[in-house]
């Protein structure tokens, strides 16, 4: 059963730093893609960024302010968050494929999603 966990969300300032981590268990995704989403109150889910092999992608609004990073040994990805401003409040859902070219979704797996609020 492939199972993904998050963690790291929190309450922070505008400006601050936060660093999420997504544990994958059941499956090595380390062929294929794994990313993160999230969604805001009265939103729809929206794309933040994807690692697949050795490429990134960011949505707009985050590029320069975060970083996704995987390691594969542990089977874990982390999206490093800085310079964070209001409107990145929301749930950040980690996700994966198994196809390493559906980069922008949809993905077969999930996490729970985690919180992060961002204070201005």
């Amino acid at each position: 059963q492939v199972q993904l966990e998050e963690s790291g969300g929190g309450l922070v300032q505008a400006g601050d730093s936060l660093r999420l981590s997504c544990a994958a268990s059941g499956l090595s995704f380390s062929s294929g893609v794994m990313g993160w989403f999230r969604q805001a109150p009265g939103n729809e889910r929206e794309f933040v960024a994807a690692i697949r092999f050795s490429f990134k992608y960011y949505a707009d609004s985050v590029k320069g302010r975060f970083t996704i990073s995987r390691d594969d040994a542990k089977n874990t990805v982390y999206l490093q968050m800085n310079s964070l401003k209001a409107e990145d409040t929301g749930v950040y859902y980690c996700g994966a494929s198994r196809n390493a070219y559906k980069w922008r979704g949809p993905y077969e797996y999930w996490g729970q999603g985690t919180q992060v609020t961002v204070s201005s």
